[in-house]
């Protein structure tokens, strides 16, 4: 069973969101953040360790004890690439190993790898100019995933919205984007990506998350 999650960049805005929701599903929840306080959510099942991702040793005190691991962690330097962060996946991953935890599911972008093709005409442009480097970067962080022995699932997401909670969403391997800038809400993000917490469909593969956009009958 599952009580114990470690949340990585848990002060952004879908870090947030998971933690929230990670408490109101009665979960025990570490909450990562660079700066201790950016994160003010008061609850008796929150602990908030402070740290960098690039320092090996903070990374290892934070994995420990834990039964599974999110990552929301954003972009460290905005339209600039950024070694640190992708050497903070590395650490993260080599903790996991280290301390056989095997769990880990890591928020990506639909513009990243393969999946590039199916992000909507607009979103193809976006990933190809202004966020080139932070795709560089997911790109990078998702090669040490997967060649890692961890029980990894890969979300990707499209652009991500402060909207609310509304669960019309579709996951899968080979789903299209329905409109030119498919967009989903952070609640809906977290939702998913919590229920793979215990969900094994997606274990070491990269469903895809994208709104429902259209009328018509609810399926995968």
């Amino acid at each position: 069973m599952i009580s114990r999650l470690l949340v990585l960049g848990a002060s952004g805005g879908t870090g947030r969101e998971i933690v929230s929701q990670a408490l109101e599903r009665g979960l025990q929840v570490t909450a990562f953040v660079r700066e201790r306080g950016s994160l003010a959510v008061p609850h008796e099942n929150l602990r908030i360790v402070q740290g960098d991702v690039a320092d090996r040793s903070c990374v290892a005190t934070a994995v420990a004890g834990q039964d599974a691991v999110i990552s929301a962690l954003g972009v460290g330097k905005p339209l600039r690439r950024d070694a640190a962060v992708v050497d903070g996946i590395r650490n993260v991953i080599q903790a996991m190993h280290d301390q056989d935890l095997r769990r880990f599911i890591y928020l990506s972008f639909i513009g990243v790898g393969d999946s590039w093709k199916d992000a909507g005409w607009l979103l193809r442009i976006v990933a190809r100019l202004p966020l080139r480097c932070e795709v560089g970067d997911h790109e990078s962080k998702e090669q040490l995933i997967r060649a890692s022995r961890l029980d990894w699932t890969i979300v990707k997401a499209p652009k991500l919205t402060n909207g609310p909670y509304t669960g019309a969403y579709r996951t899968g391997e080979g789903i299209a984007a329905r409109s030119a800038l498919p967009a989903l809400s952070r609640a809906d993000v977290a939702d998913f990506m919590l229920s793979q917490i215990v969900d094994t469909t997606y274990v070491r593969r990269a469903p895809r998350l994208l709104p429902w956009v259209q009328s018509g009958s609810w399926r995968q």
